[in-house]
């Protein structure tokens, strides 16, 4: 009979200790989830700071119970908001739908977390939440295409468009969507961690994209796929819009 949990697996066992020495200043990495978000916006954080020594991912929502993440993407929260520790290391914001950032109880968490927290990153739409949260204030960001037109209305000082990766500003990193996460949560390993490791943790993970036909930058896409994905998420921009600002 396999076992239930990780804790009973002796390779990683092994291979956690390797990572993380008994005595590593706790690092934690909260990850805000909910109905709906996007887990290809939130695995590069997770996989690349929990790689970090110390490292203590809590994946955040207002309770224990199962979310779906899109799409059929099934995850039980580690950590309520009543339950977070008092301080976050870094706290992390992948797409969220509309209904999730216009939460008032959500926005005040991230707000009050946000603060306090020694890293931001905000991927795709989850930037929205930050500047609902009143952190982009003033700051020099990126966001997923479709949210780029928003951020100046949600106190953003400089807008980055185009195909330029991760964007950062003090202790903010925003990204597009994807891999814009793993680039993100890479960076903040160097800057809390060190070159070295961030190199190692980009090794470990073999993080060596090779997009197979080069048109996920929208300035190389087709025009007719450009038309397609603007109407595809033109109900959603506008829900984001009411729901921001």
């Amino acid at each position: 009979m396999l076992p239930t949990d990780t804790a009973r697996l002796p390779s990683l066992e092994r291979l956690r200790s390797l990572i993380s020495p008994p005595g590593a200043r706790p690092f934690r990495v909260g990850i805000l989830i909910g109905p709906g978000f996007v887990p290809m916006d939130m695995v590069g954080v997770q996989g690349v700071l929990g790689l970090m020594p110390g490292a203590q991912i809590h994946l955040l929502w207002k309770s224990q119970d199962l979310v779906e993440g899109l799409p059929s993407w099934w995850t039980r929260p580690t950590t309520t908001y009543d339950a977070c520790p008092a301080e976050l290391d870094v706290i992390a914001v992948p797409m969220l739908p509309p209904e999730v950032l216009s939460d008032p109880e959500v926005i005040d968490f991230v707000s009050q977390y946000g603060r306090r927290a020694r890293y931001l990153i905000g991927i795709c739409n989850g930037v929205l939440l930050l500047g609902a949260a009143g952190l982009l204030k003033g700051k020099r960001v990126t966001a997923s295409y479709t949210a780029l037109d928003l951020l100046p209305e949600l106190g953003a000082k400089e807008v980055v468009s185009g195909s330029v990766g991760v964007v950062r500003d003090g202790n903010l990193f925003t990204a597009g969507p994807g891999v814009g996460s793993f680039e993100a949560a890479l960076l903040v390993a160097e800057a809390e961690f060190g070159r070295e490791a961030a190199e190692l943790a980009e090794l470990t993970i073999e993080y060596d994209p090779h997009p197979p036909f080069g048109v996920g930058a929208v300035e190389r896409a087709p025009a007719r796929h450009k038309a397609r994905f603007t109407a595809l998420m033109s109900d959603m921009v506008a829900r984001y819009r009411k729901a921001v600002l």
